[in-house]
């Protein structure tokens, strides 16, 4: 089962400093921890937010560390390209620890596609290449459907379209195995709703 779900900035912005990163998009899968019951609502929140927070640093270092390892400058891709930006994106998986952020052992995969990143944070028994697939199909759906790549794109304006695209892709966090036929399917679904 998928934990949760991520976009966040990679790069700077120019209203964070150089080492913040911002989260633009999060959704929880799954019940809430038991640990959790001693707490006020308003306080589950602020731990929830924070933990979600301390995953995106991580990755904001991750693809920092990778692309300075490859060496690779990242070009800003215009409208219409981004397929050719995904084609391009870093990519990785890390383990966090027992209870580190969360009650159990879990993996984090995650895709930087310029100065954005979609993060899938998994148990660590799934199918790891699954994930990845299911990453890739629900970052290629959001780049091309909902223009997250364009100038003055805004990624808050448009989460009810990004829950439609979870729903349909990763329903209640789990990981679908799905054939050509249902891809096809599928993706006029979402090209449907999402031109609404």
């Amino acid at each position: 089962m998928v934990v949760c779900f991520l976009i966040h900035t990679v790069c700077p912005v120019s209203a964070l400093s150089a080492g913040e990163t911002r989260v633009l998009y999060a959704r929880v899968f799954g019940p809430e921890t038991g640990d959790a019951c001693d707490f006020t609502p308003e306080q589950r929140r602020l731990m929830q937010k924070e933990r979600l927070h301390v995953v995106a640093r991580q990755v904001r270092s991750a693809v920092a560390l990778s692309r300075e390892a490859s060496g690779g400058s990242s070009v800003e891709a215009v409208l219409g390209e981004e397929a050719a930006a995904l084609g391009e994106a870093d990519s990785g998986v890390f383990s966090l620890g027992n209870a580190e952020l969360f009650p159990d052992r879990s993996v984090v995969l995650w895709l930087g596609v310029q100065s954005l990143a979609f993060t899938l944070v998994c148990r660590p028994h799934e199918n790891l290449l699954l994930a990845e697939g299911t990453l890739r199909n629900i970052a290629r759906h959001c780049l091309e459907e909902l223009r997250l790549l364009g100038p003055g794109a805004e990624v808050l304006l448009k989460s009810d379209r990004v829950d439609a695209l979870l729903h349909r892709l990763l329903p209640h966090g789990q990981l679908l195995f799905l054939n050509h036929r249902f891809t096809l399917a599928l993706d006029k679904e979402i090209a449907s709703y999402v031109s609404k």
